[in-house]
C-alpha cells in the first residue's frame, strides 16, 4: 500500500489511528528503530528483554500492536510461545511473511491492544513498543493487559516521549539545521510524506499522552491499574547506539538523548490459605 492521503472525514480518533499505521505497513520496516537492521542490535534487545522478563522456558506472550513482527520474533529467538496482535491488517500481512520467510511458528491476528478479547489469566508475560503514546484511554488498556495476563506475569512497555524536545536534543536540532544550510551537512530524506506527517501530527494532539507520554506518568497509571514492582528503565543506551550507524549522525545522536525507557510491571500474585 503506498504512502497516501488518509480520508478521516468519518471517522473517530480510533479509525485514524488504525488507518494511519495501515498507511505505514508498506514503509515500516525501513526505518531504523522499527525494524532490526544488526545482529548488534538484535542483542541488545534480547539482553533488555531477558533483564526484564526472564528466560522464556516456553511461557506464553502477547506482543500487542505487534506491527511488522519485529519484537514478536525478538521474543521468538528467545523461546516465547508468542502470539501477536494488531488491528492494522496490512502490518500482519507483513508480519506473517515475515514468518513464513525466517520459518517461525509465530500465531499474528487481528485484534485491539484496549480490548483484546483474549481470555482471563492467560499470558505470562504481555509486550508492547511505541503503542502506549497512542492509546486512546490508557488506563482502560492497562486494566485489560492486567486481566489477561496471570498472577505474577509481567507487562514490559517500551516507549517514549516524541512530543517535548529536551534542552539536547534542541541544541542537537538547531546545529543539524545550520549545518545543512551551510552544506556540511546532507539533508536527511523523510520517510513518510508530509499527508502521513501531518496525520501524525493531528493523531498525537488528540490522544491521552498529548503533552508526551513520561514515564513517571505511565508508571504510576500501571500502579494505579493495580500493577506491583512497577520499574522505570532509562538505560536503552546499548539499543541506541546500535541504532546511531543506521540513524544518520544527527539522527542518531538525537535519539541517545531522547526521552525513551522501558517500563516493567506485574501483576499481583495470589496465594491460598
Amino acid at each position: 500500500m503506498a504512502d497516501g492521503p488518509i480520508d478521516g472525514s468519518n471517522f473517530n480518533l480510533r479509525d485514524e489511528i488504525k488507518a494511519y499505521w495501515s498507511e505505514r505497513a508498506s514503509t515500516f520496516d525501513l526505518s531504523p528503530g522499527h525494524e532490526i537492521f544488526s545482529e548488534k542490535e538484535r542483542a541488545a534487545w534480547h539482553a533488555l528483554i531477558v533483564r526484564h522478563l526472564g528466560r522464556s522456558e516456553g511461557r506464553a506472550a502477547l506482543d500487542l500492536a505487534c506491527g511488522t513482527g519485529v519484537v514478536s520474533h525478538l521474543l521468538d529467538d528467545l523461546g516465547f510461545k508468542v502470539t501477536g496482535i494488531d488491528w492494522a491488517e496490512p502490518m500482519l500481512e507483513h508480519a506473517r511473511a515475515k514468518a513464513t520467510a525466517r520459518q517461525r511458528n509465530i500465531i499474528f491476528r487481528l485484534g485491539d491492544a484496549e480490548n483484546t478479547r483474549e481470555p482471563d489469566s492467560h499470558y505470562d508475560v504481555i509486550t508492547n513498543r511505541h503503542l502506549v503514546w497512542t492509546l486512546v484511554d490508557p488506563q482502560a488498556a492497562f486494566a485489560e493487559w492486567h486481566r489477561i495476563l496471570k498472577p505474577g506475569g509481567r507487562v514490559l512497555i517500551v516507549d517514549g516521549d516524541f512530543v517535548n524536545m529536551n534542552f539536547k536534543e534542541q541544541i542537537i536540532a538547531k546545529v543539524s539545521v545550520l549545518f545543512q544550510r551551510l552544506g556540511f551537512a546532507s539533508v536527511e530524506t523523510a520517510r513518510t510524506t508530509s499527508q502521513l506527517l501531518e496525520t501524525h501530527r493531528s493523531i498525537l494532539s488528540r490522544v491521552h499522552f498529548s503533552d508526551g507520554a513520561r514515564a513517571s506518568a505511565v508508571a504510576e497509571m500501571l500502579k494505579m491499574t493495580g500493577f506491583e514492582n512497577v520499574t522505570i528503565d532509562s538505560d536503552l543506551r546499548r539499543i541506541h547506539h546500535a541504532q546511531f550507524g543506521h540513524l544518520g549522525f544527527w539522527r542518531g545522536m538525537a535519539r541517545i538523548t531522547q526521552h525513551r525507557y522501558a517500563i516493567v510491571a506485574t501483576k499481583e500474585r495470589y496465594f491460598e490459605k
